[in-house]
């Protein structure tokens, strides 16, 4: 067979592939316990106790399911030293993709309820599929969001937690 007689079928199997993953990607996982205070404070009682970090460190961790089913989990740590030794100004690009009030309500349309550009638009006012494009642009260049192709997009699961602790960050 030619490469051309073999294209039929190796779509097949890429399709098969992709509706796997897709179904894998999409399951829903069960609820989460609630959050118990006591753990948060045994949390920063080991923190502090660790001493590794004389300065101290921070911690960012979350373990969540989102609406659509998507499950993240995320935990990270760096010493106060570490951090204060970072250029600040270097996280800009970043934060300022999501300094934008339509930004901000399309990452949450994508963690809630859709994936494409005209869920996307039947979820809100967002102007044009040329405007919510332009947006999602500036969300992918900054790694916030993820294109899937065909108009599909979605916010990494390694991004999730963070989102969220930035967002929960803002009402302290």
């Amino acid at each position: 067979m030619t490469s051309a007689e073999n294209l039929p079928e190796l779509s097949e199997r890429l399709q098969r592939v992709e509706n796997r993953l897709t179904a894998l990607e999409f399951t829903t996982s069960p609820e989460l316990p609630p959050v118990d205070q006591d753990d948060i404070s045994r949390t920063l009682e080991r923190l502090e106790q660790r001493g590794q970090h004389p300065a101290g460190s921070v911690l960012l961790a979350g373990a969540i399911t989102a609406p659509m089913g998507n499950r993240a989990q995320r935990q990270m740590q760096i010493s106060t030293k570490e951090l204060f030794e970072t250029d600040f100004a270097a996280r800009a690009d970043s934060l300022s993709a999501l300094a934008h009030p339509v930004r901000l309500q399309l990452l949450q349309r994508l963690l809630t309820d859709a994936s494409t550009v005209e869920e996307i638009r039947k979820a809100g006012d967002f102007g044009t599929s040329g405007q919510v494009y332009h947006h999602l642009r500036q969300l992918v260049a900054a790694g916030w969001v993820t294109s899937l192709g065909s108009s599909r997009y979605e916010v990494p699961t390694a991004r999730t937690v963070p989102l969220l602790v930035i967002l929960m960050g803002v009402d302290c």
